[in-house]
């Protein structure tokens, strides 16, 4: 079978697919503005994290991050992911998720410093590790 019917073929069963299973059309689309909030606050998180080194340890600049990265993710998680209202609930899962996290990525942030790694690099692995374990947790609040 030429390259080209294969593809084709393969096209139209997944339009099918799509419109026998609409609910999975929406969990891919929740799932695309979950990477896309992801990314934003993740850059906000790192941006802040390099500019606090500069006056401050790894630790400190971790929180201080996190905390402006934090707040930035809740409100976009909310908004543009999930598409809800802040309620106490999702607020209070939101953060207990994120205390989760952060505790997470503190660890590992740590032990990739004991193991040499440099600073900037130790926070963005810090933060690799803890994505999906991250999503995993907020898909079950909302």
């Amino acid at each position: 079978m030429p390259l080209r019917k294969f593809c084709t073929e393969m096209i139209k069963k997944i339009k099918k697919y799509w419109e026998i299973h609409p609910q999975w059309r929406e969990k891919c689309r929740c799932f695309f503005r979950f990477g896309i909030t992801g990314g934003i606050s993740s850059a906000v998180h790192y941006g802040v994290y390099c500019a606090m080194l500069l006056i401050s340890g790894a630790n400190i600049a971790f929180t201080v991050g996190y905390a402006v990265g934090f707040a930035c993710n809740y409100l976009l998680t909310t908004f543009f992911t999930f598409r809800t209202k802040p309620s106490s609930t999702n607020a209070i899962g939101f953060g207990f998720s994120h205390l989760i996290n952060y505790l997470l990525e503190m660890g590992v942030l740590n032990f990739f410093l004991w193991t040499g790694a440099a600073r900037w690099l130790a926070a963005l692995l810090a933060m690799s590790v803890a994505v999906p374990v991250n999503f995993l947790i907020l898909y079950f609040v909302y």
